[in-house]
């Protein structure tokens, strides 16, 4: 079989070009992060939707004062207060006369545990401190009022002060 020039050129310049194209790409050496991202969106999906359920559960309407959030450091024991005076430990109803029985049981001999007592804004302030003096009385020495953020305010100093405005002369 005989072989023009032209067939002689293409069969050897193709074989140089496909042994000097594969060692100059190489190994990818590249991380794909591709899957990294997916799966980091998923968790950030996951913890967006159940951040919102890990509240305590009994459903109250919160006043809203100046004060500023508290950052806790113990897993502290909620006592609520509905509209109607209805009290709650955590969520499970709870009578008066066994409100101080039932968080000495759940506190063991930490009297120190901190106590948040969420109120209603339209419960009765009668209720209210009954169940702060029933506390107090029992020996709990962290008893906290937890209320919402964004009321009005005393007139006192603001937490962030608002950058005064520049007066502007109009014609």
């Amino acid at each position: 079989m005989a072989l023009s020039a032209n067939d002689a050129f293409a069969t050897g310049g193709a074989r140089r070009r496909r042994r000097y194209g594969r060692g100059r790409r190489g190994t990818l050496s590249e991380i794909n992060v591709t899957p990294l991202v997916d799966v980091m969106l998923v968790l950030l999906i996951v913890f967006m939707i159940s951040a919102p359920l890990l509240t305590v559960g009994v459903p109250v309407e919160l006043p809203k004062t100046e004060a500023g959030s508290m950052q806790d450091q113990t897993e502290p024991l909620s006592v609520s207060i509905k509209a109607d005076g209805a009290i709650f430990v955590g969520e499970d109803p709870v009578i008066f006369a066994g409100l101080a029985p039932r968080l000495r049981e759940m506190a063991g001999s930490q009297t120190s545990k901190p106590i948040f007592v969420r109120a209603d804004g339209r419960a009765t302030y009668a209720v209210v401190a009954q169940v702060m003096a029933a506390l107090s009385t029992s020996g709990f020495t962290s008893i906290n009022l937890i209320t919402d953020t964004g009321g009005p305010t005393s007139g006192g100093k603001p937490a962030t002060p608002a950058p005064p405005m520049p007066e502007t002369a109009t014609p």
